[in-house]
Formats: C-alpha cells, sequence, structure tokens
C-alpha cells in the first residue's frame, strides 16, 4: 500500500511510475481509496491509497505515464 498526495489528477485505469529509492517499475491503478472508501478518481491535492506491485518507500517519485 502507499499513500499518495496528488499533484494532478487519477483515475482508475490509469499508468503510473514509480521511481526512486531502489525501485523502477510501472503499474496500472486497479484501485483506489481516499479515507478508506475506494473511489474511482481523486483530484490535485488529495490523498489516496493505491495497492502497488512492489513495496516503495516515501520520498519515490510517482508520474503518470
Amino acid at each position: 500500500m502507499a499513500i499518495l498526495k496528488l499533484t494532478n489528477s487519477l483515475k482508475v485505469g490509469d499508468r503510473i511510475k514509480f521511481e526512486g529509492h531502489g525501485v523502477d517499475f510501472e503499474q496500472e491503478v486497479s484501485s483506489m481509496q481516499i479515507n478508506h472508501e475506494s473511489v474511482e478518481k481523486a483530484k490535485k491535492g488529495d490523498d489516496v491509497g493505491l495497492k502497488v506491485d512492489q513495496p516503495v518507500k516515501e520520498g519515490t517519485e510517482v508520474t503518470l505515464v
């Protein structure tokens, strides 16, 4: 699980890339939560929880592909 503070909007189905702190991988956003409630999309400024394919550390850069 990773918690992200969004700088752009994000939706289920988008592809994102994790880079830095020893990781470099892409994955599709399969599910997303805000305050433990599933959502299909989130806007800039929201804090979201995502399932991730690999462990990530705080400070890992996440970009929309």
